[in-house]
């Protein structure tokens, strides 16, 4: 039998194969960069930047883009030729669309609504049809997919967003109910504000950064610890649980202070952003 210590034992990166989607920059680059350290073969995708960000971590990139499926497996077969099968897939490719012009909750229009599901949530759901199948046969492998706290709570002037990072959360859970049992870890990133371009610039990351911006580094460190740790969520925002937490347990409550935040947003910035 297993002691404590042991299953807390660090695990040995060294020659796994890695592969990171929006991999060239925030986020995705700075798993690329947390799992080589560690002794990975990466392999990197993205719609721009991915060969050289590839080569700046010691592996291979490879242009993909995730809203077409066979981007996906031929970026799987890539990897699988050139480093081998795949260890660790991280899923982080994601887009932000606000509720602009309008700042109405269904404001955007339909391109942003069905790019923001093509992306968020089809880009992991892509990805699992052609994993999913090649884990289960081996008896192992980790699933990553950065969503946002966005998906546990809200996010203020994103209704496509938070709506979309709603669902990937959703496919995360059904991913570890599914496939737990076949020795697939799935681990759900939920980070509030992260120093990405996605911020626009605002260094606080307005609503999104009322507890503090963090670097992509930062979220790179804890999805690693919860890897180890085997936790579903991973939270570089702790406090993030006791929102998910206060949202569950009074709803109208919690709905009464996200409209209170929001008018504090409008009053003073004259949008909620």
């Amino acid at each position: 039998m297993s002691t404590a210590s042991e299953e807390t034992k660090p695990i040995d990166y060294a020659g796994k194969v890695v592969a990171v989607t929006g991999g060239a920059r925030g986020i995705g680059r700075a798993m690329a960069e947390a799992f080589a350290k560690q002794g990975a073969k990466i392999a990197i995708a993205d719609i721009e930047g991915a060969e050289q960000a590839g080569e700046e971590v010691g592996g291979f990139g490879m242009r993909v883009d995730v809203t077409k499926e066979d981007d996906i497996a031929a970026f799987v077969s890539a990897t699988e030729e050139r480093l081998g099968p795949i260890d660790v897939y991280v899923s982080n490719a994601g887009i932000l669309r606000l509720d602009a012009p309008t700042w109405d909750a269904a404001g955007a229009d339909d391109a942003a609504w069905f790019l923001s599901f093509d992306v968020n949530v089809m880009g992991s759901v892509r990805a699992a049809r052609v994993l999913m199948p090649k884990m289960r046969e081996r008896g192992a492998g980790v699933f990553v997919i950065v969503a946002s706290a966005a998906g546990l709570c809200a996010q203020i002037g994103a209704s496509s967003y938070s709506a979309s990072k709603h669902a990937v959360v959703a496919f995360a859970e059904s991913l570890n109910i599914t496939h737990g049992d076949d020795g697939i870890q799935v681990v759900c990133v939920c980070p509030q504000a992260v120093r990405t371009p996605m911020l626009g610039g605002h260094d606080d990351g307005s609503v999104a950064g009322l507890d503090g911006v963090v670097e992509p580094s930062h979220v790179a460190e804890v999805t690693l610890k919860a890897i180890e740790e085997k936790q579903f969520l991973a939270l570089p925002h702790p406090q993030v649980k006791d929102y998910e937490g206060f949202r569950a347990a009074d709803r109208d409550r919690w709905l009464s202070s996200m409209r209170k935040l929001r008018r504090g947003l409008v009053d003073e910035n004259g949008q909620p952003k």
